[in-house]
């Protein structure tokens, strides 16, 4: 009998969180499956570490070809424990992360703890998947991508990836209508334009809340977030390398 895959399943949203859950069920069709959650949610942390208090790694479910691990420890640090103090010597065949509550398309890859922890798999030399859905319910609906999801795992699992590269995977927010198909496109040029709303406490001090608006004057036909507002999966490549190499030769100094 042939070895059943190995496959780590993380997120950024907590243990407690739907997309987790479904994402593991899922991976289970396709491997023996590790699961390692932060116990608290993690947005926005993109790829910090935790250096200034004590990592805690505690195993909740122990089953065959299943294990769910709980830290209190950012998702980059739950993908640097799987490697160092769970699998030591063993070097799993796919990362995958999420399903995250809300897009990570164009700009917000780069405040994700959901593509942190892929792009730290993918330094790794792990085959490495961020999956997100453009609905931030705690209760969204995942049935429509469940179909797309398997086929897109299942390819990465098959034929692994580039060297250095990774995938940021999006789906659409569940609607009347079906999913159109799955683009491989670029990352659109948005960005969030920031609010800061000046408050004063109980103690008559200053404090700032952060808000914002998110904003697209990316035109082009083949980004991803044209492909998500057309109803497609978007999927988009992504590098651990951040060299500008068109701007090499042209910077002088």
């Amino acid at each position: 009998m042939s070895k059943r895959p190995l496959i780590v399943v993380t997120n950024d949203d907590s243990y407690a969180a739907k997309g987790l859950k479904v994402l593991s069920g899922i991976m289970r069709k396709l491997g023996d499956v590790i699961v390692i959650s932060t116990e608290h949610p993690m947005s926005g942390k993109s790829h910090s570490v935790t250096l200034q208090i004590p990592l805690r790694l505690n195993l909740i479910n122990d089953e065959p070809g299943y294990k769910e691990y709980r830290t209190n420890g950012t998702p980059v640090d739950a993908v640097k424990l799987i490697k160092h103090s769970i699998l030591s010597d063993e070097t799993p065949d796919l990362l995958v992360s999420g399903i995250n509550h809300g897009s990570n398309a164009s700009i917000n890859i780069i405040y994700s703890g959901t593509m942190g922890a892929v792009l730290e798999g993918c330094i790794d030399g792990i085959p490495s998947i961020g999956y997100s859905i453009c609905d931030y319910s705690p209760d969204a609906d995942f049935s429509h991508i469940e179909e797309s999801l398997e086929i897109i795992s299942s390819k990465v699992l098959k034929d692994g990836l580039p060297k250095g590269v990774a995938l940021n995977v999006n789906f659409p927010k569940k609607s009347d209508e079906k999913i159109k198909g799955i683009k491989v496109v670029r990352q659109a040029e948005a960005r969030w334009v920031e609010e800061f709303e000046e408050r004063t406490d109980p103690y008559r001090r200053k404090y700032y809340w952060m808000g914002g608006h998110f904003v697209n004057g990316d035109g082009r036909e083949d980004t991803d977030e044209k492909a998500l507002h057309d109803n497609f999966t978007s999927v988009v490549p992504v590098n651990v390398d951040f060299t500008a190499h068109d701007a090499v030769d042209k910077l002088k100094f």
